[in-house]
């Protein structure tokens, strides 16, 4: 049943076994997250995004080391961290989930510097998790900066 309930989690609900863009569909996982946190208060939201990067690094890591895979493309839960990361304290709007979602997904895929040196530097759930807070807040920064200048 734990092993269940692990792979329930780091799979983001299975979403993790589509089999294309898993990581994409678990970045709509976080943006429903975030969406369900749209009227709670700041203090909230941290909560929650810090209890979902220590969930993550638990679940990530337990399921990865039951297959001995570094960073199985089937774990999801930690793009539904970084979405969290990358929409922190930004307002809600069509307009921003779809900015929020594109400009994650392009950092969590190209990785500029340090994220992939984060990626191939922590070992386990911290190592796979790691790396999509640091694109979160590259995401985080980059969509600030693009709401700057469209307002």
């Amino acid at each position: 049943m734990k092993n269940a309930i692990v792979r329930l989690l780091a799979t983001g609900l299975y979403l993790g076994y589509l089999p294309f863009a898993p990581g994409t569909f678990g970045t709509l996982w976080g943006a429903a997250i975030a969406y369900l946190l749209k009227d709670d208060p700041v203090y909230a939201k941290a909560l929650m995004t810090a209890a979902v990067f220590m969930a993550s690094v638990i679940v990530s890591g337990r399921e990865a080391g039951s297959t001995g895979e570094k960073d199985p493309s089937r774990i999801v839960c930690d793009e539904a961290l970084g979405f969290l990361v990358a929409f922190f304290l930004l307002p809600m709007s069509a307009f921003n989930l779809i900015l929020v979602f594109i400009l994650f997904r392009f950092f969590d895929i190209l990785k500029p510097y340090p994220i992939g040196l984060i990626e191939r530097g922590l070992k386990g759930g911290l190592g796979i998790t790691a790396d999509d807070a640091m694109a979160g807040v590259y995401a985080n920064i980059a969509a600030n900066a693009v709401i700057w200048l469209v307002k």
